[in-house]
């Protein structure tokens, strides 16, 4: 954030893959103390990654969009990356509702809506950064609905695949990246 903010922004924003891997190297080094932490990760990356290879390729459900060159290599218009962040993002997600109840499809509501609200501030700063842009700069309803949608999916599969997880982590995470992107939409 700090390099971002004296100046040095091409050069950060482009080292967001490496972020996210960190990130989820973190995540696996964290759980894959207690359980095989990889397959129930899989899962997110695996939904992540097909809901966006039908969004940007056929317009489905998101809106019409496209990625940048900041978030790495592609696979058919989609970076790697997008799946690993759907991955981190429900991790994290998954982990903090969980704080509020142990009632699976209650927290995977909650998990829903928070990746829901850290999509919201993403949305506003992902064309600046070069991550992906909608269509004449237009965020449609649509694009929310679905996050709500697959993240709820995701939530109740992960949730379900991995039934423990490190809530401290995944706080920690989710509030470094949402602060992240709150400071660049004011800044």
């Amino acid at each position: 954030m700090i390099g971002i903010l004296v100046g040095y922004e091409e050069l950060f924003i482009s080292l967001t893959p490496v972020t996210l891997l960190v990130c989820s190297g973190l995540i696996l080094r964290v759980e894959g103390r207690e359980s095989n932490s990889l397959l129930p990760l899989l899962i997110p990356f695996l939904i992540g990654m097909f809901a966006e290879i039908l969004g940007v390729n056929y317009g489905y459900f998101f809106g019409e969009y496209v990625y940048g060159i900041n978030l790495g290599p592609k696979v058919l218009g989609v970076p790697w990356m997008i799946g690993v962040n759907w991955a981190i993002l429900t991790y994290c997600s998954a982990n903090i509702s969980r704080r509020f109840t142990t009632n699976l499809f209650l927290s995977s509501i909650i998990a829903a809506a928070l990746m829901v609200s850290f999509d919201l501030l993403i949305e506003i700063v992902a064309p600046r950064f070069g991550f992906w842009e909608f269509k004449d700069g237009i965020i449609p309803i649509q694009n929310y609905v679905s996050w709500f949608c697959f993240g709820l999916v995701a939530n109740l599969l992960f949730q379900k695949a991995s039934p423990r997880g490190n809530s401290v982590l995944a706080l920690n995470i989710f509030i470094a990246f949402s602060l992240f992107f709150l400071v660049f939409v004011f800044f």
